[in-house]
């Protein structure tokens, strides 16, 4: 029964993180100007993706399935659109994640470290140095690039999968989802990992031991991000719990300490 509670308990905990992050911010109004800026990225990223997936969407429409009269010609027509409709809005959502989350990084970098501040009870006494911005920019952005050009790579590959015959397609929905899903744990949880000049194989390794938890924070921002509107919030609240959650124990500056020694 107590392992039972204990799975139960750790995937809520992170399923439910991004209520946890709403609630932090609507506690601590000091972190509003730390949203603003990602929020309004995230409107006008969305926006363009949607303007462009629907634009090649037309495209496709006016170009292969316009001009056929015949009955069965606008039954398959009929089914083509609806599945190109499909993979548009797929398009969109994985525009929108890769681009929404690669321009607004720096913020979002500086949104997790506030975060961490607030959690730690810790002051922000340090005075504003632009060099220092821009060294930190460097660093996100790097590491942004980086996760961001192995998750198209990977996706591209496993698109390869919807040439076998049969399994290819299920296959492949199941892969992508548990690819999407890692991809988000990494991404979110990486603004702690990377300040702190932690490599991906301690972030590995404290994503296995905090497997449950990172998995139901996956599936719930994966989850949010599809639905219209709420995926305006969903990134920088997504960052504010992956922190909490990277906060909630003392493992990653066990992590610290250790690679200093």
């Amino acid at each position: 029964m107590s392992a039972v509670k204990a799975v139960v308990g750790g995937f809520g905990a992170g399923f439910f993180s991004l209520l946890g992050a709403f609630n932090l911010v609507r506690q601590n109004k000091s972190l509003l100007k730390y949203v603003i800026i990602p929020l309004i990225i995230n409107i006008v990223v969305f926006t363009a993706a949607v303007w462009w997936g629907f634009d090649l969407f037309e495209h496709f429409v006016n170009q292969y399935l316009v001009g056929h009269d015949t009955w069965y010609w606008q039954a398959v027509a009929f089914v083509v659109q609806i599945v190109a409709a499909l993979v548009t809005m797929v398009a969109i959502f994985f525009a929108f994640t890769v681009v929404g989350n690669l321009i607004a990084a720096p913020f979002n970098d500086i949104l997790s470290e506030r975060t961490e501040q607030l959690l730690r009870g810790q002051v922000d006494d340090e005075p504003f140095s632009l060099a220092l911005f821009f060294k930190d920019l460097a660093r996100t952005m790097k590491d942004e690039v980086i996760k961001m050009a192995v998750f198209v790579g990977l996706m591209a590959v496993l698109l390869l999968m919807n040439l076998l015959p049969g399994v290819g397609a299920p296959l492949y929905a199941v892969c992508s989802v548990v690819l999407t899903v890692y991809f988000l744990i990494v991404e979110y949880t990486g603004y702690v990992f990377s300040r702190k000049h932690l490599g991906f194989a301690e972030q590995r390794r404290y994503i296995s031991d905090h497997f449950l938890t990172s998995v139901g924070f996956g599936l719930a921002v994966m989850c949010t991000l599809t639905i219209p509107f709420v995926q305006f919030f969903t990134i920088p609240l997504a960052v504010i719990a992956a922190t909490r959650i990277c906060c909630s124990d003392d493992s990653i500056e066990q992590m610290v300490m250790a690679r200093r020694k």
